[in-house]
């Protein structure tokens, strides 16, 4: 166990990590850290799958972190995801612990697991006022200009784009500083699940969410106060749940395109995740339909 200080368990959408990962943290005595990019936010739980009550096994907590820490509206970035996980992941080391990573959030993961050298970008208002106007695919367009993009599998609204303007614009004209990073040596962990069967399972998640409730937890947010627009920014179910409140779309619509929209979203974690494997993250695949002890006997035999 010595050579690893960190397992990433990662995957799909629906395809079982959280499940999983509890398992082993439970196994390991050890943490949970969240991959997530919209679990961050408090009360935004049915969309974004927290199942918080996975996090007991027989009665026992299962410690986990990066959950439920923003206000919804506000816009966490991946800058931030890297230094709330370097708190955790030293505080975690330093009791000695081998923490568990574990999401579906590719910018998030391979932050961590490549030691991305990322610096805060602050907004640049005459520059989001120039784009205001511009339709979507205007802007994407103009961020093609760039040479790299800070992230193409999540700009999927036009805030989105802006943002991803003004960040490759802010590298392009400042002399960026070099964050040191501690080495992450990862077991990383990938769950292998077929088509068929994901998609089978997100369509079935999608009504169990709806049936518990989804609809009315995007209604007690944007009556707390949160914009439609900034709710819309997040994606998936928020953008189309959003949509269906303020009347831009049926029922119906709005559960279609939100279908189609996240079996969309679960091809492209996969080839995120094939193109980190490129990029040099070594990630042992395992079928996720295994038993979870299997799994988790699986996982330990090769921390040995």
């Amino acid at each position: 166990m010595q050579s690893y200080n960190l397992v990433t368990i990662l995957g799909p959408t629906a395809c079982g990590k959280t499940t999983l990962a509890v398992a082993l943290a439970d196994r390991l005595k050890t943490a949970v850290i969240s991959a997530d990019s919209r679990q961050v936010y408090r009360s935004m739980d049915l969309g974004t799958g927290k199942d918080l009550g996975e996090y007991r096994i027989d009665g026992r907590e299962v410690p986990y972190h990066l959950i439920d820490i923003a206000d919804a509206g506000y816009k966490y970035n991946v800058f931030e995801y890297q230094r709330d996980f370097l708190k955790v992941y030293e505080a975690l080391r330093a009791e000695g612990q081998l923490p568990v990573l574990c999401g579906g959030t590719g910018m998030y993961l391979e932050s961590v697991l490549r030691g991305y050298h990322l610096v805060e970008v602050p907004e640049d208002k005459a520059l989001r006022e120039s784009l205001a106007d511009k339709s979507l695919d205007e802007l994407t367009d103009i961020l093609r200009g760039y040479k790299q993009l800070h992230n193409t599998t999540d700009v999927d609204t036009c805030k989105r784009a802006i943002r991803a303007i003004e960040i490759e614009e802010y590298y392009r004209t400042h002399d960026v500083s070099i964050r040191e990073f501690p080495e992450i040596k990862s077991l990383t962990i990938g769950l292998d699940v077929s088509r068929e069967l994901r998609r089978e399972r997100i369509s079935r998640r999608l009504r169990e969410r709806l049936e518990q409730g989804m609809v009315d937890e995007v209604k007690g947010i944007l009556a707390a106060g949160v914009a439609p627009d900034d709710l819309i920014y997040y994606g998936l179910e928020y953008k189309y749940l959003t949509m269906y409140i303020i009347g831009q779309l049926s029922y119906e619509e709005m559960v279609s395109q939100l279908e189609i929209a996240i079996h969309q979203f679960a091809k492209r974690q996969m080839t995120y995740f094939r193109g980190m494997e490129r990029r040099g993250v070594p990630i042992h695949w395992i079928d996720a339909t295994m038993p979870t002890e299997e799994k988790v006997e699986c996982i330990v035999s090769m921390l040995k």
